[in-house]
């Protein structure tokens, strides 16, 4: 404890710089815990989508019409537990600007289990008694102070068999979705009426949501469902939620690779901006040092002091790095909503400001113990 104040003078001998460092160290930090803690949760993101959840879609692409008569065919193969028809379609609420997506399932008992939402019992009764009733993503009713009861008009490019382009719904409920990929502007209505009640491409979907009775052998039921409509006019193609949400991050490059190349290079330009800003502090105390050194401190005592002094500031300005980096990681977690800061990374992080104190002060700490008393106060 005594050698603190002789520690505390040594990194405050020049104010200026000292917070110039810091700050370049909290910055990079910062960065780091960002980038990293991107990368962390999207990876984890991806294990926790659903393997046993199944799409069946038609090979061409996901926008494709299949015929609802697949439904059935499906249904009865081995493996199969639930089958959910969805047709999907865009629309827009009061303004072009505020969209809202449109899914239409198909809504008999057990159905929920096909997909990733959470639902209410009293919800899921309610919508199946409302042949125009909607259940709102909890973010979306929110969004637009919807209340349960209240009437939904929105606007589409999707045709009724009137004529309109106008739909209505009445907002039965809320529901939330655990599914990171998802998008949070989105309402749920009855299959039944928007077949019903659409001029076009009546008695399609858009795709099957198909729940396996066992996680194990989600791979077989996907590759039998395929193999049923091989050379037929619908041919299908099945992937897992996981799968998708793997294909959906690869779409977007290398995401590991461009995280960590921004990383490493940010840390070796700290490492050279700290490694030299210590090697000039060290030739501008090497008469302070030498004076210690004639008041009986050896020369490890001296290598400790700069070591140590890398490390407060280091250390210190990484922390609140990391802090900054976990107070605005939820506003880089919009891009994947439900993301958060894995603690792991604040660990890593950490142990890197060590690292990058160590290796940038080991010159000048070793030259600091070797240093020669006359040669030193010679130069005065």
């Amino acid at each position: 404890m005594k050698y603190l104040p002789l520690l505390w003078s040594g990194i405050w001998r020049k104010p200026g710089r000292t917070i110039l460092i810091f700050l370049q160290i909290a910055v990079a930090f910062s960065l780091f815990g960002v980038l990293q803690g991107l990368a962390t949760g999207v990876q984890h993101a991806v294990r926790l989508a659903r393997a046993d959840l199944l799409l069946v879609h038609s090979r061409l692409n996901l926008w494709e019409p299949l015929p609802l008569g697949m439904l059935a065919e499906i249904q009865s193969l081995p493996g199969v537990h639930v089958v959910v028809p969805v047709s999907m379609f865009f629309a827009n609420y009061r303004m072009p600007t505020q969209h809202v997506g449109v899914v239409a399932i198909q809504s008999d008992k057990g159905w929920e289990s096909a997909f990733t939402y959470h639902i209410a019992a009293k919800y899921l009764a309610a919508l199946r008694k409302s042949r125009i009733g909607a259940l709102a993503r909890v973010e979306l009713a929110k969004k637009y102070g919807w209340k349960i009861g209240e009437r939904i008009t929105l606007i589409s490019d999707t045709k009724r068999t009137n004529g309109s382009t106008s739909w209505a719904f009445d907002l039965v409920g809320t529901y939330t979705d655990s599914d990171v990929g998802s998008g949070s502007d989105v309402i749920l209505i009855n299959y039944a009426y928007f077949n019903e009640a659409r001029a076009s491409d009546k008695g399609t979907v858009n795709h099957f949501n198909v729940s396996v009775s066992d996680p194990k052998q989600a791979a077989a039921v996907a590759e039998e469902i395929d193999h049923r409509f091989a050379n037929s006019p619908n041919e299908t193609e099945t992937d897992s939620l996981r799968a998708l949400a793997q294909m959906e991050l690869q779409s977007i490059g290398n995401l590991n690779f461009v995280i960590r190349a921004i990383i490493s290079a940010v840390l070796v330009a700290l490492l050279f901006a700290t490694a030299t800003t210590m090697i000039q502090s060290f030739r501008e105390r090497r008469p302070e040092l030498a004076v210690l050194k004639t008041l009986g401190f050896t020369d490890l005592a001296v290598f400790l002091l700069i070591l140590f002094e890398a490390l407060v500031v280091c250390v210190t300005a990484a922390a609140c790095g990391l802090a900054l980096a976990t107070l605005v990681f939820p506003m880089a977690s919009r891009f994947v909503p439900g993301l958060s800061m894995p603690p792991i990374i604040v660990e890593v992080g950490l142990a890197s400001a060590v690292a990058v104190a160590l290796i940038s002060a080991a010159v000048p700490a070793v030259a600091a113990a070797r240093l020669e008393v006359a040669a030193a106060l010679a130069d005065r």
